[in-house]
């Protein structure tokens, strides 16, 4: 991982690769001060993931960590997202010196980030850069970290996938050319479980909708607190 600042905040999307991302940070003894999030103000809900924000909170909590949200109003343009994200951080600036990301291999992703954070005057941090994806998600499995899906680009990948466990089973039956980690956007998932958390959330899937004629969302309930009014 090379140079990097003992102090960050973590990009948490809620996702599995967020995830593995923060463990990696805390392993190599880099003090992660918050989970950074955007959601979306209208829906409740965690940008572009769809999760609700109830199931956000529950994630901070079982990771003993606190929560920033970004909140954005829905259909951002970029540049409202650049001065609602660049003014969250700076409001931490005397907590982190960076700001850590799950990113895996997509360069231009990469650039984009460099560029905002350097505008911000933070160092971005890359802990999984690079990883080869196929042995990341099996390990990502087999070191117990339980996530499902929850959104599913229908251009790249069957929306029946909305709502699946990430497990080997579903990774055996992913096409070939759709990344097993979704790494370019074909699925997103929820992490509900990790060696991190101090509990498991239990969840249950509930309704599956199209977004767009593109994105199926696949609802994902809290247990403990049971679908709701929405």
């Amino acid at each position: 991982m090379g140079d990097m600042p003992t102090r960050v905040a973590m990009a948490w999307s809620g996702g599995k690769d967020s995830a593995m991302a923060l463990a990696r940070l805390l392993t190599c003894g880099v003090q992660v001060q918050a989970l950074l999030t955007t959601v979306t103000s209208e829906y409740d809900r965690v940008s572009i993931h769809g999760v609700r924000r109830t199931l956000l909170a529950r994630q901070a909590a079982c990771l003993c960590l606190p929560l920033v949200e970004v909140v954005l109003p829905p259909s951002p343009t970029n540049e409202v997202y650049e001065e609602l994200f660049g003014r969250t951080v700076s409001e931490l600036r005397e907590q982190i010196d960076g700001v850590a990301f799950g990113d895996l291999f997509l360069e231009e992703i990469r650039a984009y980030r460099e560029r905002q954070m350097a505008t911000l005057g933070m160092t971005p941090v890359f802990p999984l850069w690079g990883e080869e994806t196929g042995p990341l998600a099996r390990r990502c499995i087999e070191e117990g970290y339980e996530a499902t899906v929850c959104v599913v680009d229908t251009t790249q990948l069957s929306g029946d996938f909305a709502g699946a466990r990430y497990d080997a089973a579903m990774l055996a039956r992913l096409p070939a050319g759709v990344d097993p980690c979704g790494e370019r956007g074909e699925f997103h998932t929820l992490v509900h479980n990790t060696p991190l958390f101090r509990e498991p959330i239990e969840i249950e899937t509930g309704e599956r909708v199209l977004r767009d004629e593109r994105f199926m969302y696949c609802d994902l309930i809290d247990r403990s607190e049971g679908a709701d009014d929405e």
